[in-house]
């Protein structure tokens, strides 16, 4: 006879203690939604943030500006204080159906069944193996978020001259760290005619951290028996390579949403993001599961994840209330050289999506943006933006850029030039 695990109930279960979650579990509690159950596989809750000793974080959901560690910290507190329980090294390893999940923890394997579930598991850096790039397979090669929990949350030292490929946001970061850990950052890597991070962070990264940055370049192969000695770069336009020493190497950005459990309950995913497929209620296709934060839009800021966790509590809320989920939409359709967008149906009657912003992602700079909405074949919008649509960051549009949309009409096609 097949042992039965134990059965849990709860009202509404987060998979992903970091910022979306543990905002959503705390906006949740506060609007009375009944018992709100956290769960992360991590020994500590708070998410990427936890291993990020640099500042920036918190301006857009708390208005002040923290280290990560510091709004880690606080994102829990905020959770625990409105009520929400918070298990973490607790890993969501399967569905045991449409409403139950298979639970594996300290305390044994058990079951959670609760009336609502919000998928807030984020995004990861591909690893060089998922960049297929070539070469000997020593040591000292880290993504950012390898590289940051050895530092900051192991004490464990790296080596003295580092290569950093990708010029995001997150590279910059990766390079604070290697300071830290007393390596230095001999060079910044990008595939784009300009790194792709915000220019203040491009130009502070220049002059303060003093790491030159190479454009129009990838790495072809890592050098190294043992330990790393090299890599081999190239220029996309002119195909000239050259050896640049270091030992070690550290991977960024190229982000991947954790989509695995969304992917085993058979979610519909969207082709660009590769996370759930979501109307700006942040429903998915499965009723009464709901999906947050960088699992969406891989990959922005925590504080624009918390805000997705923020604006999901209502939406779950009204689920719980009885609130049927609808049927029709249209969807929203990103064309090149925008990669992807989000969220991607519209629905009547539904609200704005978090911030009353749309989330692009495009593959080549345009400092001037004009964005163009069109629904069968006819322009529905066009509106100019001043803030730069760029490589390697999101870009945000008004969402009254749909304000035209027909609800019974075809896909919506946004574009720029």
């Amino acid at each position: 006879m097949t042992h039965q695990p134990p059965l849990i109930t709860s009202d509404v279960l987060i998979i992903g203690g970091g910022p979306a979650g543990l905002t959503a579990a705390a906006e949740l509690t506060e609007r009375r939604a009944g018992h709100v159950l956290v769960v992360d596989r991590e020994q500590h809750a708070g998410g990427i943030p936890r291993h990020s000793e640099h500042t920036g974080y918190g301006m857009r959901d708390l208005h002040r500006v923290m280290s990560g560690p510091a709004y880690a910290r606080h994102l829990v507190q905020q959770a625990t204080a409105a009520g929400a329980e918070i298990r973490t090294r607790t890993m969501v390893t399967n569905w045991a159906d449409d409403h139950t999940v298979d639970v594996t923890s300290p305390e044994g394997r058990y079951q959670i069944r609760p009336r609502a579930i919000v998928l807030a598991t984020g995004a990861r850096e591909r690893p060089r193996t998922a960049r297929r790039i070539p070469g000997d397979r020593p040591h000292g090669v880290y993504t950012t978020g390898q590289l940051q929990n050895l530092v900051h949350l192991h004490h464990q030292p790296v080596g003295k001259r580092a290569v950093i490929v990708g010029g995001e946001l997150v590279s910059w970061s990766a390079a604070v760290t290697l300071r830290e850990a007393g390596c230095t950052p001999a060079l910044v890597i990008s595939q784009y005619p300009k790194a792709e991070s915000y220019g203040a962070f491009n130009a502070a990264g220049r002059t303060v951290l003093r790491v030159p940055v190479a454009t129009r370049s990838r790495v072809t192969r890592v050098i190294g028996k043992g330990r790393c000695q090299a890599v081999e770069i190239e220029h996309l336009d002119t195909g000239k390579r050259r050896t640049v020493a270091c030992d070690t190497v550290v991977f960024t950005g190229d982000w991947i949403p954790d989509n695995e459990l969304a992917r085993a309950a058979g979610i519909t995913l969207d082709e660009g993001t590769l996370g759930p497929l979501t109307d700006t209620a942040l429903r998915t296709s499965r009723p009464g599961v709901f999906a947050a934060g960088n699992l969406l839009h891989p990959v922005d800021t925590a504080d624009v994840a918390a805000l997705d966790g923020k604006h999901v509590a209502q939406q779950v809320v009204d689920h719980l209330h009885g609130r049927p989920q609808p049927s029709d939409g249209v969807r929203l359709i990103a064309d090149a050289p925008f990669r992807w967008v989000a969220p991607q149906i519209l629905r009547p009657n539904d609200p704005a999506p978090a911030r009353d912003r749309l989330l692009l992602w495009t593959d080549e700079f345009t400092r001037f943006p004009k964005v163009t909405i069109r629904q069968d074949e006819r322009v529905i919008t066009r509106r100019t933006l001043v803030w730069p649509a760029a490589p390697g960051r999101v870009f945000r549009v008004p969402s009254s850029v749909l304000d035209g949309v027909s609800p019974t009409g075809g896909p919506v096609h946004i574009g720029v030039r």
